[in-house]
């Protein structure tokens, strides 16, 4: 088949199974990562003096400690000064100190209030943080600032997807699509909005822009993948990914998602390959950190599993699957007290799930605490027997409520 051919063929292809995409993924999982700017130092002027410079050096070479100490020696003597407080805040920001960084881009702030770095810094500060609605009231400040600021717009669109306001997060990255055209890490976020907003025609309107500008691109692969993971082809969707990875082996999330479609092949080898891959390559990865930690369970290594769901919770504290791994492991561990507060913050965070309210009848059962725990594992119970109907009800052609 001619090359132009198989391109417009695989494009009818995608225009078609797109349209089972449109309940993908959850929508925080779908910005992408990438696409966020690096917060941008001032690099202060050298009569600044020695500790401004020391700390400027520091950053460069991503040792944030140094840079920090170097920056707050530099503040003592130039309390005023907007980069050395910018500066500042982004090692404290590295230093994964969010509260902290915050405090110096307010102080920045306070002395310039419409400062574009300052408040692009901070939004990004935010964003990193998990805190989308924090990050939304700095970006609208810089957006009436800035009206055409392609980060601002970008990072809009980013918040508001991780918020699930898919509409709103379409209509903010076409605004910075049409800013710069041939970004395709760009599009390619664009048309995952398109998709979860179920704007099934500009999904596939942007997809035909990608694939005119690169059919071989990790983007182009991977929405390809998607699609096809959404049609159940999964050993297609898994071909897809692989070619995503070979387009451009750092493509954010492209490990991620090859395990997880290996791991619905039961290709568990492999799938435990590819989550080591995208923890190395994403530390803050809590999504594969997690299967990392549940493949260490079933392997009766909970030791091991603690560790990956202690770096889950840590990078993400409102991920409920993290909690009950932790308080499954520290069971598994015989220390029933430990797991207590961690199978009550899974509860807290997801409160019908079954699996959690059963794991913390095991937790009272081990501490002595019969009736407690069968409280817990009635309610596991009837959490399944309702789900269970649900979904009877949804295949004899119901609507049954939703919870």
């Amino acid at each position: 088949m001619p090359p132009r051919y198989a391109k417009h063929m695989r494009l009818r292809t995608v225009t078609v199974m797109l349209l089972a995409v449109a309940c993908a993924l959850p929508a925080a999982a779908q910005a992408s990562r990438a696409l966020v700017p690096k917060q941008t130092s001032a690099h202060p002027e050298a009569n600044l003096g020695p500790d401004a410079a020391a700390g400027s050096a520091a950053l460069a070479r991503k040792d944030y400690p140094a840079a920090a100490a170097a920056f707050r020696r530099a503040l003592h003597d130039h309390p005023r000064v907007i980069g050395l407080l910018n500066d500042y805040g982004i090692a404290l920001d590295r230093e994964g100190k969010t509260a902290a960084a915050q405090v110096q881009y307010r102080r920045a702030l306070h002395l310039a209030p419409n400062d574009p770095a300052t408040l692009r810094n901070a939004a990004i500060c935010e964003f990193r943080a998990h805190r989308y609605s924090a990050a939304l009231r700095y970006l609208r400040h810089l957006r009436a600032v800035r009206p055409k600021d392609l980060q601002a717009q970008a990072l809009t669109g980013m918040s508001r997807l991780a918020l699930g306001q898919n509409a709103a997060a379409a209509r903010a990255l076409s605004r910075a699509a049409a800013l710069q055209p041939r970004d395709l890490r760009l599009l390619y976020t664009l048309a995952r909005a398109d998709i979860a907003a179920k704007h099934m025609p500009a999904a596939i309107a942007v997809f035909a822009r990608i694939m005119h500008l690169a059919p071989q691109s990790a983007e182009a692969h991977t929405l390809m993948g998607l699609a096809e993971e959404r049609t159940f082809h999964l050993k297609q969707a898994a071909k897809e990914f692989a070619a995503a990875l070979r387009a451009n082996p750092r493509f954010p999330g492209g490990h991620r998602r090859l395990a997880l479609v290996y791991a619905k092949l039961n290709q568990n080898a492999a799938a435990e390959e590819q989550f080591t891959a995208a923890v190395r390559q994403s530390p803050d990865d809590a999504v594969s950190a997690c299967f990392l930690g549940e493949i260490d369970v079933r392997r009766g290594q909970p030791g091991a599993a603690l560790a990956w769901f202690q770096r889950a919770v840590r990078v993400t504290p409102n991920y409920a699957l993290a909690w009950a791994g932790l308080g499954e492991a520290r069971l598994d561990l015989h220390h029933p007290h430990a797991a207590l507060p961690a199978l009550r913050r899974a509860i807290r965070l997801d409160p019908e799930n079954a699996r959690d309210h059963y794991l913390l009848g095991r937790a009272y059962f081990a501490l002595g605490q019969p009736k407690a725990a069968r409280r817990e594992m009635n309610r596991s119970a009837a959490i399944q027997a309702a789900q269970r109907t649900a979904y009877t009800k949804k295949l004899n052609g119901s609507s049954p409520h939703r919870r």
